[in-house]
This record gives C-alpha cells, sequence and structure tokens, in this order.
C-alpha cells in the first residue's frame, strides 16, 4: 500500500462553516486544480487551513477517488472537484493552531531549497505537504485537541471572503501583503525598512513622486515616517484595471513621474525569495504590455538565489520573461550609492539606478 500524502485544502470561515453545515462529507476544489487533485488518493489526508486568520483547523480523510459535482455545498463558489472525505481531526477558530507557530519545524519555512516560499505555498489548494511537514501537522493537531488552548481571532478576517478581480477576461485573486508579512521576524524589520526608506528618498530627491505599500504608510526609519516623505503620493493613477492596480499598490516602492509609474522596486530580506518576484510575475501576466523597470532589492549574499527564482521556467517564458526586464540590486549598492550622490542628488536622473543594478538574466555558456 502505497504511503499517505498530506495536502493542504484551502477555507475562509464561510467556506468552512458552509462545509460543516453541508454534513462534513464533501470538500472541493476549483476546477482549474482537476490535474493536480487527481493525484490525490483514497486515504490521504487534507490538511484544512483558514486565509482569513492563518490557522489550521482540522484534518480530512480522502475516502474517494476525485469526481465532478455541482451539487449547492458553497454559497459564493461551486468548487466542482470533489471527494468524499470523512472529518478525522476538528478544532474551532479558537483552538485551531496559528501557522506562525509552525515556523521553526517546518521545511516551507526553514529550508533554502525549498520548493516555493511559505507565502507562495499558501495561495492555492491542492498542495502536497511533504511527508514529514504532515505527519507533525497532525501530531500537533491531536496535541491541541487533548490540550486546547484558547486564542482570540478576528471575526471580520475570518468571514472575509476573499475579493476577486476580473483582467484580461479571467478572475484573479490578489494576495494581501499582511500574509507574506505575517511571520518575518521582527529582528529581519530593520533591514528591509532602511533600504524602503533609501528607496523613497532617493526618488523624492531626484524629484520624483513616490509610493509605498499600503500597508507599511506608518513604518517609520531614522525618525521618518514614510507616508510625511515628501513627494510621497496618496493614490495611484488609475490606469490599469482594478486587478492591476490592487497588485501594484502592493509593491514596496514605486517611482512616479506625472501619472507614469517608471520603477518598482520589491526588497527581499527574507529566506525565501520569493513573494516579491510573485508580485512582479502576477503583473506582468495581467500587464504584458507594461513599461515598468522592476528591481528586486535583496542582501548581497542572497544574489545567487535572486537569480535562481526569477530564472525558473514559469517566469523564464512570460511575455516577456521577467529576467529580461527585473534587475538585481544588492544592499551594499543602493547604500554606497545613495551615500555618495548624496551632494547632488537633485542633479540626477532617474537613469541612475541602472548604475547600480544589475541584469538577472542567465550568464551565456
Amino acid at each position: 500500500m502505497a504511503e499517505r500524502k498530506y495536502w493542504l485544502d484551502l477555507f475562509t470561515g464561510k467556506t468552512w462553516e458552509e462545509f460543516l453545515k453541508s454534513g462534513a462529507k464533501v470538500s472541493g476544489f476549483r476546477e482549474r486544480r482537476k490535474k493536480i487533485a487527481q493525484k490525490i488518493q483514497v486515504g490521504d489526508y487534507l490538511i484544512c487551513y483558514l486565509t482569513g486568520i492563518s490557522r489550521i483547523i482540522g484534518v480530512l480523510e480522502v475516502k474517494s477517488e476525485c469526481f465532478i459535482d455541482e451539487t449547492p455545498v458553497w454559497e459564493d463558489a461551486v468548487f466542482p472537484i470533489r471527494f468524499r472525505v470523512r472529518l478525522l481531526h476538528q478544532l474551532t477558530p479558537k483552538t485551531a493552531i496559528p501557522i506562525q507557530n509552525f515556523k521553526e519545524t517546518l521545511s516551507i519555512f526553514n529550508k533554502l531549497g525549498s520548493k516555493t516560499s511559505w507565502s507562495g505555498f499558501f495561495r492555492g489548494s491542492p498542495v502536497e505537504f511533504h511527508q514529514e511537514d504532515g505527519k507533525v501537522i497532525v501530531e500537533e493537531i491531536k496535541k491541541a485537541l487533548e490540550h486546547p488552548t484558547e486564542i482570540e481571532f478576528d471575526e471580520k478576517k475570518y468571514w472575509r471572503k476573499p475579493k476577486t478581480f476580473e483582467t484580461k477576461g479571467v478572475i484573479v485573486t490578489v494576495p494581501e501583503k499582511e500574509m507574506e508579512e505575517l511571520l518575518k521576524p521582527q529582528a529581519e524589520k530593520s533591514p528591509h525598512d532602511e533600504m524602503q526608506y533609501l528607496l523613497l528618498k532617493l526618488g523624492s530627491d531626484i524629484g520624483l513622486d513616490v509610493w509605498v505599500a499600503r500597508n507599511d504608510l506608518n513604518k517609520e526609519f531614522n525618525g521618518v515616517i514614510f507616508k510625511d516623505i515628501p513627494n510621497s503620493k496618496k493614490e495611484l493613477p488609475r490606469q490599469f484595471d482594478e486587478a492591476t492596480n490592487k497588485t501594484i499598490e502592493k509593491i514596496d516602492v514605486l517611482w512616479l513621474q506625472g501619472d507614469a509609474i517608471i520603477a518598482a522596486f520589491e526588497i527581499e530580506h527574507t529566506t525565501s525569495i520569493y513573494s516579491g518576484i510573485l508580485r512582479m510575475a502576477d503583473l506582468i501576466s495581467m500587464q504584458p504590455n507594461i513599461k515598468i523597470n522592476l528591481y528586486i532589492v535583496a542582501p548581497d549574499e542572497r544574489r545567487d538565489k535572486v537569480f535562481e527564482e526569477i530564472n525558473r521556467p514559469i517566469f523564464a517564458k512570460l511575455k516577456p520573461p521577467l529576467p529580461k526586464i527585473c534587475r538585481f540590486i544588492p544592499y551594499s549598492e543602493l547604500k554606497k550609492g545613495t551615500e555618495k550622490v548624496k551632494e547632488y542628488v537633485k542633479h540626477l536622473k532617474p537613469e541612475f539606478i541602472e548604475e547600480i543594478a544589475e541584469s538577472c538574466e542567465p550568464d551565456e555558456a
């Protein structure tokens, strides 16, 4: 008999409650996930994760192969790729385990070689967990059932329905940046904030308008609150569809000239080097003709990891390819560059940033 596999099964608070109300005997996925769902076998476990409050709430045992069914279960979506399941372990929203409790034990958080970052892993389901990760989660759920600990949660986030947008005739969701920042250790925020501050100040000093990610408006560095930096924009020009604008407004730093966005910067300080690249890829996918210079800013020692991620086949096959239009800026070069030009920065042109950036295209053999 094949060894049991463990799979991610995403729920919102609402879809979880609807699942329970229907009898907790059928779980489903979107039609586009059919090929992955077909890999799930009878006896596998589905690990249930609540997206709004970022907690693991239960385990389902798969009792059938996948089948197509559109019988109403969920109000806001059909989820027609379905499995008959048995609810094996069930916590409550208050006793459900916060995902940050696993940051020291799961490979998706700890291993440099992980195939996806944690934020990428939780963007869709089903996704297969590493065998040991699945076992760890199930054991922790059993412990939580024996010794429950109640933790209050935000009711609004629990019941929140992920907002969808239409772009190019396709329905998409835009991940919340707060989710991507959830597990970032406090000690790691300072270098990220410093780079964000340097880019905002540099753009402002050059004479450009600047934008800081909406969730970061109240951050500060050197006693300066980001939203108070001169030339900071409170709103972005609405030249794209809503999905594109939702993606753009979460980018760490933007430089603008009039209504034109001329440069976008994502700062990747965490191990995974992934969330910002995903956002850049989302942007290109939605707007293939976009004319914005893209930059990934990261620690010098993460250069190889940045290049490795940007040159993944899924990104290299975008039109235009991400490695062609996204450049890398190491922390040291940004710090040296801004220090070097501070006496005459007001006379610089935006193209100055190209002097400290390098191409992400792979070297020719």
